[in-house]
Formats: C-alpha cells, sequence, structure tokens
C-alpha cells in the first residue's frame, strides 16, 4: 500500500490511470471483473480510499444497485435515487464531495469509521448511468485533484462501455 500527502497525489494518479487503462482493455476479463479489479487497484495502492465502489442505475426501480467494490461488505447494495450521496449525484448529475460526512443531512452509514465519501457521476450518451463511490475513513481526505483523477476513470469505464454496446451490436 502506497501512504499518500496530498502533494504525492499528482505523480501517483498518471500510472494509475495506465494500470485503469490496462484493466479495461482486457480482452478476457468480463465487465464486472474489470470493475472489481479496479476497485481493488484504487483501494489497494490510494491508503485513504478505504471503501471504493461501482453503482450501476436501475431507471426503472429509480435506484442504484452495486455492482463492484473493495473494502469492508455494505449493506446498501441498492439505494433510492434522491438518497444518500449516492442517490443525490444519481438526480443532480454533479460530483460530490462531502469532506465530513457528519455534516451532511441526507448521509446513509456503511461504516462507523467512515469521515468523507467523494461520488463521481458515470456517463453514457449523456445520461449518469451510475457512479463511482469512495469513502475514507479520514475527515477531509479528498481534494480537486482526486475529483479529476476520478472523473477520468468515470469516462474510461464509459468508453469501455461503449466498446462492449458496440462490439455486442455487431
Amino acid at each position: 500500500m502506497i501512504f499518500l500527502f496530498k502533494s504525492i497525489k499528482v505523480s501517483l494518479f498518471p500510472n494509475l490511470v495506465d494500470e485503469s487503462a490496462k484493466i479495461l482493455s482486457n480482452p478476457k476479463k468480463k465487465f464486472e471483473e474489470k470493475l472489481n479489479l479496479l476497485c481493488n487497484l484504487l483501494h489497494e495502492k490510494i491508503n485513504y480510499y478505504n471503501w471504493v465502489g461501482f453503482y450501476f442505475s436501475n431507471f426503472e426501480n429509480k435506484t442504484l444497485e452495486l455492482k463492484a467494490f473493495s473494502g469492508s461488505p455494505t449493506d446498501h447494495e441498492v439505494i433510492p435515487f434522491g438518497k444518500g450521496v449516492c442517490g443525490e449525484v444519481a438526480v443532480s448529475n454533479k460530483t460530490s464531495l462531502i469532506p465530513d460526512v457528519s455534516l451532511h443531512e441526507n448521509y446513509i452509514s456503511c461504516n462507523l469509521n467512515v469521515k468523507s465519501e467523494i461520488v463521481v457521476p458515470i456517463f453514457y450518451n449523456e445520461l449518469n448511468i451510475g457512479q463511482i463511490d469512495i469513502d475514507s475513513f479520514t475527515f477531509d481526505a479528498f481534494t480537486k485533484e482526486d475529483m479529476l483523477f476520478l472523473e477520468k476513470i468515470s469516462k474510461m469505464v464509459s468508453m469501455e462501455i461503449n466498446s462492449i454496446n458496440k462490439w455486442n451490436n455487431q
């Protein structure tokens, strides 16, 4: 595990983008396997990413469904749109960075140790189809660098979904 200070993030993130690209481009892995590998990579390499997960939208039920994660198991495998930080992002379509979850009115507690959270939407054809959700046991753990890094990962996941759909439609 790499222990990071905020100034070191900038140098690590490009390497993790490259590693993420390798995971996502592996033709031998199914999509959910790739997501699990991404979760494990981020959880293992960034010491303050204490829980990493991917939720995807079920538009019929207006819920988010957990498809992959790394960290402690959660009871929140299905989250209604609008509930909690992930549910808010499903509605707002904007990244949400919460420096202190105890001060956030709509926060859903998954683990008593969580102090901060960042949720980044995943768009496909301009539709918010899911989120990357990261919890940290550190207050104010996430910076603009984390946001930009995770938005890049989000775009990479979206591109992988696009390539899968193109391949399936041939």
